[in-house]
């Protein structure tokens, strides 16, 4: 069985650890031997959160390096743009269409490349952007964007929606439950 590598991208306060977290137990429940690592950065600042999910029979570096994503799901549009490159040549791209501005943009020293995702597809790149801000909100909160963006993903992996719906009852506040579920499931059902 060939490993899988799945990069997931966002910025500070998205949820992209959460995503992760839920992803790993779900692949661990399957069976599979996972690694999963996470790279900061200034996240608490609204700066780019990467982490690495990988699976297979047996993983030995949660790593993945350019050229070996077989998925990126980025929580933002630049974030798929800027993390592209890890992208192996076959992989996807899932994004979300929406626009969060960095420092740089908000402090008026550059311009938010509005065409981002344009240009990845225009260089061939296997992207699915969609809107999941709309569906998080509809579900109950902008925080729910992870969820939504799991429930995509769940379709390409080909992991049942009830062992998701399971694993969001075990990880998530019990507060929180009823809207993840309908988060995930706008996704998957999107």
């Amino acid at each position: 069985m060939k490993t899988t590598n799945i990069m997931i991208v966002g910025v500070g306060g998205q949820g992209t650890l959460l995503a992760s977290k839920l992803l790993g137990r779900i692949l661990l429940e399957k069976g599979y031997d996972v690694k999963v690592s996470e790279l900061h950065g200034m996240s608490q600042r609204g700066g780019s959160v990467v982490t690495y999910v990988k699976y297979g029979e047996k993983v030995y570096s949660p790593v993945i390096e350019n050229g070996e994503a077989d998925y990126i799901i980025a929580f933002e549009k630049l974030e798929a743009a800027r993390w592209a490159q890890c992208l192996k040549v076959g992989g996807k791209i899932i994004a979300n269409t929406q626009q969060i501005d960095p420092m740089p943009v908000t402090a008026g020293y550059a311009e938010y490349p509005a065409d981002a995702l344009d240009v990845l597809i225009a260089d061939g790149v296997d992207v699915d952007a969609f809107d999941a801000l709309t569906p998080a909100l509809k579900a109950g909160s902008s925080k729910a964007v992870n969820i939504v963006l799991m429930g995509r993903l769940a379709r390409y992996l080909g992991i049942d929606a009830e062992i998701w719906i399971d694993a969001i009852e075990k990880s998530v506040a019990p507060r929180f439950v009823e809207m993840n579920k309908e988060a995930f499931a706008l996704g998957y059902n999107n």
